[in-house]
């Protein structure tokens, strides 16, 4: 009879040495990443920074593999090789900055959260974090063409404030990272959660504008820039091909001219049942990106 040791889920490559007040920085594909907002945000700043992966967290203990499935792909056309959908873990040397960052990123786990956090604050401790800050993006009634609006926690009501975020007064289900900004206050680690708004009848299309947002509110936050120009055309492009779609539609356009109106006035209270739903919306403007072909972003 043979006897197998258990994998434990936090799997070094190599241990980082000489981190300069590291950030742990997380993002996690899924509900928490409206418009994959947040994950775009981190991989753009990781890829940046020339980030370098050194750890994962093995999927065993953490996902429901029929809930995100693992993936077959061919190996030179011949052999077939299973990639399972692991938690990675990177860390970024940033010279001129007064901190480096770990980055970590990955889809929201199935279950045990608990554990999953409680993992994550060993990293932490084992790496001599200083700040974890989590990002999220969330679907909320607001126009593409305004201003991406951040809301924000954070253990220090006064980084809120400096960092003009408004407070999030948000009641109801949450995701992991909900639960991880938790785990870090009963830890007594400080944190900060940044979330994006994301327009609602464009849900499904990655919105490039809302993750550059998030990064330009974590610069400040950690204290780290990068050159996102590359994002910032990203952005662009995106605006101007979501103009397009809005002005074919003017049951579309009735709505997004309502929305805007709302964010001038700020107190104009929406009746849905004066226009088409967000279903419909998102359904009729990636019907028009379609109809686009290789044109459509």
């Amino acid at each position: 009879m043979y006897y197998f040791e258990p994998m434990q889920p936090l799997q070094w490559e190599r241990r980082p040495d000489g981190l300069r007040a590291p950030a742990l920085v997380c993002a996690f594909k899924g509900w928490n990443d409206a418009g994959d907002a947040a994950t775009t945000a981190l991989q753009f700043i990781g890829t940046s920074l020339g980030a370098t992966r050194f750890a994962t967290i093995d999927p065993e203990e953490f996902f429901d593999f029929q809930a995100t499935r693992p993936q077959v792909k061919l190996v030179e056309g011949v052999t077939r090789e299973i990639e399972w959908p692991e938690v990675e873990i990177y860390e970024a040397r940033v010279p001129r900055a007064p901190r480096d960052l770990i980055l970590l990123t990955g889809s929201e786990p199935s279950m045990r959260w608990r554990t999953f956090c409680q993992l994550v604050l060993d990293l932490a401790e084992a790496l001599g974090v200083q700040m974890v800050v989590s990002l999220g993006a969330l679907l909320a009634d607001v126009a593409h063409s305004r201003p991406i609006g951040i809301t924000g926690l954070a253990s220090d009501p006064a980084l809120v404030e400096r960092l003009q975020m408004t407070p999030s007064s948000y009641e109801g289900p949450t995701g992991i990272v909900g639960v991880l900004q938790a785990a870090c206050q009963r830890a007594a680690l400080p944190s900060a959660s940044l979330w994006a708004s994301v327009p609602h009848y464009i849900a499904s299309a990655p919105n490039p504008k809302a993750a550059l947002a998030l990064v330009r509110k974590l610069e400040g936050l950690v204290g780290v820039s990068v050159d996102a120009s590359d994002l910032e055309s990203a952005a662009s492009d995106y605006e101007r091909q979501v103009n397009l779609a809005v002005q074919s539609d003017p049951d579309v356009q009735a709505f997004v001219e309502r929305l805007e109106r709302a964010a001038d006035e700020e107190d104009e209270p929406l009746d849905p049942t004066e226009l088409p739903t967000g279903d419909r919306l998102a359904s009729d403007f990636m019907k028009f990106l379609r109809q686009r072909g290789s044109d459509g972003r």
